[in-house]
């Protein structure tokens, strides 16, 4: 492993405001509020997703962030055209493209970067036209990453999920209280071996895009406890963390979040 610790930027997703004040369809709490005490205590970046069903971020909302944040704006959003339209009037600092199903909670795995490329692709195309820099979030695979440089991407996101679930399976009452992971309970010794093998795969997708000349993020899952390991992939230079930092918020409130995952982030 290098002795050479970059830096690692903290991306703050800010979404999990938007979806508390959804759940009662007022005006309150306004996630641009958020912007300046991300801004104030260590956020480098705030991100967002300008979903196609606009479940927690409306287009105004993106709007107003993207003019007002401090720090850069990642809007993460889908290939779909009129999604593509909007965000390059937008403007953001940078975009990354995920995947997107209308009944999933939450982003469920990478984008098929290699069964979509043709469509990926062109949505790159549209995006660099309007000079904004894009990200992919792909599974950890060196196929997917490798397809992440001829498709002209600047920057790929690694998806963390499979990582921060078997970590969770490991170290918390998941698998007793979710049905649907109670299914998949797998004797300790096999979860070890899963959760190294997760791991090992996103070292080496973010090594190998690293060898490339892409920027390396990750992202999905990650919290206060099992962001330590991703902490050494030096090829990691940005993190994307979202609902762990606004529960938190819940009890200790939204500076002292950040604040704390910002010190779990830097580099010795």
């Amino acid at each position: 492993m290098s002795n050479n610790k970059s830096n690692m930027t903290l991306g703050v997703n800010i979404d999990h405001i938007a979806v508390l004040r959804e759940a009662r369809k007022i005006n309150d709490p306004d996630p641009l509020m958020a912007l300046a005490v991300c801004a104030q205590n260590g956020a480098d970046q705030i991100t967002i997703h300008l979903r196609e069903d606009r479940r927690h971020i409306h287009d105004e909302d993106a709007k107003k962030i993207i003019q007002n944040s401090p720090i850069p704006v990642n809007l993460e959003c889908s290939i779909n055209q009129e999604i593509i339209d909007i965000v390059c009037k937008l403007q953001p600092h940078r975009v990354t493209l995920v995947p997107e199903k209308r009944e999933e909670v939450t982003t469920e795995g990478g984008l098929d970067v290699i069964g979509q490329a043709e469509a990926i692709g062109y949505a790159i195309e549209q995006l660099h036209d309007s000079l904004i820099p894009v990200s992919l979030f792909i599974d950890p695979t060196d196929e997917a990453v490798m397809m992440s440089k001829e498709l002209n991407a600047e920057m790929v996101e690694l998806h963390t999920g499979t990582y921060a679930n078997v970590y969770a399976m490991l170290h918390s009452s998941l698998p007793y209280t979710h049905h649907s992971i109670k299914e998949l309970e797998l004797p300790r010794h096999t979860l070890l071996s899963k959760l190294e093998q997760s791991f090992e795969m996103l070292q080496s997708s973010a090594d190998k895009a690293k060898d490339i000349g892409l920027e390396v993020a990750a992202g999905h899952g990650l919290n206060y406890h099992n962001v330590k390991s991703i902490m050494d992939i030096d090829a990691i230079t940005e993190l994307n963390i979202g609902q762990s930092i606004i529960a938190r918020s819940v009890f200790s409130g939204l500076a002292d979040a950040v604040k704390e995952m910002k010190r779990l982030s830097k580099r010795s």
